[in-house]
């Protein structure tokens, strides 16, 4: 699989933002993506990053109804990415991080 198509988007929540401070950003990615395919997508897109370590959630989609009908949102994956130290920033949310 192509890097970005590991990484879809990223999540952008008052609780990512928080974590950003503690240089851990929220990234929505592929569901048969591993922790180790996660983590050379990250260093390959955003070049001078260097991961420490992929914590990774499993989302179910939430039941909605429209009438007598039931249905599903898709289903997510949600990886939490922490970086070393030593490791530079994402110039990406620089501007979120406040």
């Amino acid at each position: 699989m192509n890097a970005y198509d590991i990484v879809i988007r990223p999540v952008l929540t008052e609780k990512s933002y928080e974590a950003i401070q503690n240089k851990t950003y929220v990234f929505i990615v592929a569901k048969k993506a591993g922790k180790t395919e996660i983590k050379q997508a990250i260093e390959t897109i955003f070049p001078g990053v260097k991961v420490d370590s992929v914590n990774t959630v499993n989302h179910l989609g939430k039941i909605k109804r429209q009438g007598r009908f039931e249905g599903r949102r898709p289903s997510t994956k949600k990886a939490y990415i922490t970086l070393t130290e030593d490791s530079k920033t994402i110039d990406a949310f620089d501007s979120l991080a406040q």
